[in-house]
């Protein structure tokens, strides 16, 4: 095995005896057991916790140049209530918009519950300086944004020059203050099992709350492989050190089934503690509608077409 490339200092002491296997993922075993796992099935009632579960951790997301207030005003409504005809469905965790859209978002949710996040760090590609990936930070704060989902810089991570990254973590979750920070892996250019786990593990040092795969712009993103490499370096960061980091899989979950088989993954990884909002979300454009078919479906024994609910 290639020894894995030394990492910055400010680690955690007790990651310190994991740094040598950093690099160490076993390709096959991953991919067997994320495949294993996908083909777990659950009862009815069971798949309606789940589903109603999934929602709960949607962050309900528009992230694109086209993007007005009266769209986010739109996705707001959705968010709080995301079928108008049954009340027994909650909101959603959060809607995540670009920072000038947040207060939009913001006076509509109101005291909902459901919170603001926002991009910043020169989403998507985060090859801005770290001055000015600071000043978008502080700006999102000073709107109103609840949480913040930073991207690293790739180009840096790929180079080696993981310092860089690790103290743009450090300074970004400082100018985050006491909001939630979800760091942003971009998994699909990583290229690697190693490098994920790698980057996953010199986020949670640096200190985000949460570890992301994707931006939702590159492909492949949130595969299940993946997202199993990242809950065992969260699992293993946890057994170490006693830290709780939470995780959110964006891009690629479209249905219902495969936020079931990301729910699966995370319960046999982590655990029932981290089946909640507050450790697990899903970064959705389009996966809600299809939860709530399938929801429409179990409760009604009849399946409902898309144009049934309004397109997020």
């Amino acid at each position: 095995m290639a020894q894995a490339p030394a990492l910055p200092r400010g680690f955690e002491l007790p990651l310190e005896p994991r740094l040598p296997r950093i690099g160490s993922v076993d390709q096959v075993a991953v991919e067997e057991r994320a495949a294993s796992l996908a083909k777990r099935s659950i009862k009815r009632e069971s798949k309606l916790f789940a589903l109603d579960l999934a929602i709960r951790m949607m962050d309900l997301t528009t992230l694109e140049g086209a993007d007005t207030p009266g769209k986010v005003a739109a996705l707001c409504s959705k968010a709080m209530r995301p079928d108008p005809v049954d009340p027994t469905v909650p909101p959603v965790a959060a809607v995540c918009v670009y920072p000038n859209l947040v207060p939009v978002a913001k006076e509509k949710l109101g005291d909902s519950g459901v919170k603001v996040a926002s991009v910043a760090t020169g989403f998507p590609s985060g090859q801005f300086p770290i001055e000015i990936k600071l000043a978008d930070v502080r700006s999102a704060v000073e709107l109103g944004a609840d949480e913040i989902d930073m991207v690293i810089d790739r180009g840096a991570f790929l180079s080696g020059r993981y310092a860089k990254v690790y103290d743009e973590i450090v300074r970004v979750k400082e100018a985050a203050g006491d909001l939630h920070l979800k760091v942003i892996l971009e998994t699909g250019e990583l290229g690697t099992y190693d490098n994920v786990r790698r980057a996953s593990l010199l986020a949670m040092a640096a200190g985000a709350d949460f570890i992301k795969t994707s931006t939702g712009k590159i492909s492949p993103a949130a595969t299940l492989p993946v997202a199993l490499v990242m809950l065992e370096a969260i699992r293993d960061v946890h057994d170490e050190t006693g830290r709780v980091v939470g995780f959110k899989p964006a891009g690629g979950v479209r249905s219902a089934k495969q936020a079931v088989q990301h729910l699966v993954l995370v319960h046999e990884t982590l655990g029932p503690d981290w089946m909640t909002p507050d450790l697990h979300r899903f970064g959705a454009s389009s996966l809600l509608n299809d939860v709530l078919m399938q929801i429409r479906k179990e409760k009604t024994g009849r399946y409902q077409g898309p144009d049934y609910f309004t397109i997020d």
